[in-house]
C-alpha cells in the first residue's frame, strides 16, 4: 500500500504568491517587465565582455559568470509564475518541481561562492597590483570558476535527492509560488529530520562562511587603500570595489531574516524571496554598468560608437 501511495503524486499545484487575489494582471506585467530587463541587461554585459578584448581580464570573467547566474536564477521560477498569473496554470510536474529545487540551490550556492571569489580577486588586484595577472592567470580563474560550479552541483544534488526520496502520499498543494525544499517537504508522509538538518546546515554554514571570507578580504583591502599615498590611486581602488560591495550587500541582505523573530520572518519570506529572484538579477548589471566606465565604453562600442582613448 505504501508503494502505491508513494507513486500517486506525479505533480504539484502551486498556489502562487499569497494575498494577491485581484492583482494578477498588474503583477503579470510588472514581473514580465522586470524579467525582460534582467535578460536584456545581463545579456548585454555578457556580450560586451566577450566582444571587447580590453575586458578579457579576471574581474570581467567572473562578471560574465555572474550574468549567467542572474539569468538562470530569474528563469527558475519567474516564467512559471507568469504562466500562473496570466493563465492560472498552477500545475507543475514532479520533474519540474525537482528541477526548480535543484537549480535554485545550485545557482544560489554558486552565486554565493562566486561573490567570495570576486572579493578575493579585488583583494589581489588592490593589495598586490604588480603580481595581479601572475596570480590571477587564466588557469587559476578557470579553476576557481569550475570549482565553485562543481561544488554547488554536489550541494544541490544532495538536498534535491533527500527531498524526493521522501514518500509523498497526501496533499500535493504547495502553498507558495515555486517549489522549495521546506514547502514541498511539508507534504511528505515521513520524518524530514535528516533533510531539515542537512539543509539548515548547508544554507547556514555556506553563506556565513562566504560572508566571513568576504569580510576578511575587504578588511585587508581597506587596510591597503588607507596606506596608498596617491589620492587618484585611492579613488580608483575604492571605485573598483564599490559595485561588488553593492551587489554583495543586496545578495546577503535576505540572510538577516534568521535574526528576526519567527513571526516576522514568515511575513517577510515571500517579499524577500520575490526580491531575490526578480529584482536582484536585474539590478546587478545596472550597478556594474552605471559605475564602470569600461563596461559603458564597451556597450557604446557595440552600438557602433568608438571606444574613448585612454
Amino acid at each position: 500500500m505504501g508503494l502505491v501511495n508513494r507513486t500517486q503524486v506525479t505533480h504539484f499545484i502551486l498556489l502562487g504568491i499569497p494575498n494577491t487575489e485581484g492583482f494578477q494582471t498588474i503583477l503579470f506585467f510588472t514581473f514580465l517587465a522586470f524579467y525582460l530587463c534582467t535578460l536584456l541587461g545581463n545579456l548585454l554585459i555578457f556580450s560586451a565582455v566577450l566582444a571587447d578584448p580590453h575586458l578579457h581580464t579576471p574581474m570581467y570573467f567572473f562578471l560574465c559568470n555572474l550574468a549567467v547566474l542572474d539569468i538562470g536564477i530569474s528563469s527558475i521560477s519567474i516564467p512559471k509564475l507568469l504562466d500562473n498569473l496570466w493563465a492560472n496554470s498552477r500545475t507543475i510536474s514532479l520533474g519540474g518541481c525537482m528541477a526548480q529545487i535543484f537549480f535554485f540551490h545550485f545557482l544560489g550556492s554558486t552565486e554565493c561562492l562566486l561573490f567570495t571569489v570576486m572579493a578575493f580577486d579585488r583583494y589581489v588586484a588592490i593589495c598586490y597590483p604588480l603580481r595581479y595577472l601572475l596570480i590571477m592567470n587564466r588557469k587559476v580563474c578557470a579553476l576557481l570558476a569550475t570549482s565553485i560550479w562543481i561544488a554547488s552541483s554536489f550541494h544541490a544534488t544532495i538536498v534535491t535527492s533527500l527531498t524526493f526520496t521522501l514518500p509523498y502520499c497526501g496533499s500535493n498543494v504547495v502553498d507558495y509560488f515555486l517549489c522549495d525544499i521546506f514547502t514541498v517537504a511539508k507534504l511528505a508522509c515521513a520524518d524530514t529530520y535528516i533533510l531539515e538538518t542537512v539543509t539548515f546546515t548547508n544554507i547556514g554554514v555556506v553563506p556565513m562562511s562566504c560572508f566571513l571570507l568576504i569580510l576578511m578580504s575587504y578588511t585587508r583591502i581597506i587596510s591597503c587603500i588607507l596606506k596608498m599615498n596617491s589620492g587618484e590611486g585611492w579613488h580608483k581602488a575604492a571605485s573598483t570595489c564599490a559595485s561588488h560591495l553593492a551587489v554583495v550587500t543586496i545578495f546577503f541582505g535576505p540572510w538577516t531574516l534568521i535574526f528576526f523573530p519567527p513571526e516576522m520572518s514568515k511575513v517577510l519570506v515571500t517579499p524577500v524571496n520575490t526580491f531575490g529572484k526578480l529584482v536582484t538579477p536585474m539590478v546587478n548589471p545596472a550597478i556594474y554598468t552605471l559605475r564602470n566606465k569600461e563596461v559603458k565604453a564597451a556597450l557604446r562600442k557595440q552600438r557602433g560608437g568608438q571606444r574613448p582613448a585612454g
